[in-house]
């Protein structure tokens, strides 16, 4: 078999080329040269001109349209180590490279335009970007980094955007200037969402789990439970908390107790009851999934050893099924943060809220404010999860070989 640098095995990477990478590349030119990469309105509420990609190009931004086109010309060589490091590099800088262009596009529009004038990142921006995502990811797997240096390197990819914010070099985009519209409230929304996401997963997880150890103790409980668990995620989430609203509501007016503790049909209580009914389904299967998949030769070595069932569930079912427990856990986790933007439509609060004002407003680049940080929310959970899961499955091999 033929060996890449290193002695990594090149098995995975193509003879003469990489099509995945020249489709990529040519589908994020297209983007670039048909859509709209910024629109320039008189204000936040009307809708703006278009502005190619092609037409901001000037000066050093050229150097944008080269590094692209280097991306396809590599996809026409021969792989190695080295050009697809370059490549997924590239890949990562051409993100930051789109950012820092439209930025310097609405500087240019802020300074010869009223002060009221808007300039929106358009659908060329937001494709490139995504294509570009792809490309370095495609890389990354190619180059079989494991999936916790993978993650790390796809995050360390927004440092430079990061970077543009401190700087304030694109402020006078259109999402920049709603933000400084809120900067007092944006951080108390994101905290209250990041709230409500904890808030609903310790139930999940004290249900869920049990939940999943009694399905695979008991066959019957499990036929019962997962056709209920999964009618319940058919149920639209709009509906659900309808649903919920008015037997709470009824509930804190009968015992003002419960109202007093923040029990009602609004706020709080029914989102996170309704995030918690959604999130079971994924923990429950993840932890009957851990537990089959233990190794019955390590359970019997345990039990030769003289071990308690008590004490081959915690030190030998729990560490061998975490895996696959926490895959579960971190499915659940990125779905409710998702869905607790939704829960801005009973009163909740968190970044749906500050969604939801845009959809109503007709306030594009407002929605986006509240989107985008629950994107970069997920990111950042699924992330925390792939270190963890990672090292759960280091000490589940380090198990296995003792065993």
């Amino acid at each position: 078999m033929h060996q890449g640098a290193a002695g990594h095995p090149a098995e995975n990477l193509p003879a003469r080329w990489n099509p995945v990478l020249a489709a990529l590349s040519v589908l994020a030119a297209a983007a670039l040269a048909w859509l709209p990469f910024v629109k320039v309105a008189p204000n936040r509420l009307m809708s703006g001109e278009p502005a190619s990609f092609l037409a901001v190009l000037q000066g050093p931004a050229w150097l944008l349209a080269v590094l692209l086109a280097a991306v396809f010309a590599a996809s026409l060589i021969r792989p190695n180590r080295a050009l697809l490091w370059s490549v997924a590099v590239i890949s990562m800088a051409l993100v930051a490279g789109l950012v820092w262009l439209a930025g310097r596009h609405a500087t240019v529009v802020a300074q010869a335009a009223s002060p009221i004038a808007r300039t929106s990142l358009g659908g060329a921006f937001w494709a490139a970007s995504l294509l570009l995502g792809l490309m370095a990811a495609d890389a990354l797997q190619r180059l079989q980094v494991s999936k916790l240096a993978r993650t790390g390197l796809l995050l360390a990819a927004l440092l430079p955007i990061y970077a543009l914010l401190a700087a304030g070099t694109i402020d006078d985009l259109s999402i920049m200037k709603e933000y400084a519209n809120r900067a007092d409230t944006f951080g108390q929304a994101i905290a209250r969402h990041v709230q409500i996401v904890l808030v609903a997963l310790l139930p999940t997880l004290v249900i869920g789990l049990p939940l999943g150890w009694l399905a695979r103790r008991h066959s019957r409980v499990g036929a019962s439970l997962f056709p209920v668990l999964n009618v319940i995620q058919t149920i639209p989430s709009i509906a659900l908390f309808g649903l919920l609203m008015a037997p709470l509501a009824l509930l804190a007016a009968a015992w003002p107790a419960l109202a007093r503790a923040g029990i009602s049909g609004v706020g709080l209580a029914p989102g996170v009851i309704a995030l918690t009914l959604y999130s079971l389904l994924p923990v429950v299967r993840g932890t009957l999934a851990g537990l089959a998949q233990v190794p019955s030769s390590v359970r019997d070595a345990a039990l030769g050893m003289g071990m308690a069932p008590a004490q081959i569930f915690w030190r030998v079912d729990v560490p061998l099924a975490a895996p696959v427990v926490l895959a579960g856990v971190r499915t659940a986790t990125i779905q409710m943060v998702g869905l607790t933007a939704v829960t801005a439509l009973i009163g909740a609060g968190g970044l749906g809220a500050i969604m939801f004002e845009g959809l109503f407003s007709s306030a594009q680049d407002l929605v986006l404010l509240g989107v985008v940080p629950i994107i970069i929310l997920g990111v950042l959970v699924d992330a925390a999860f792939t270190a963890v899961i990672a090292l759960a499955g280091r000490k589940r091999l380090q198990w296995v070989a003792a065993a």
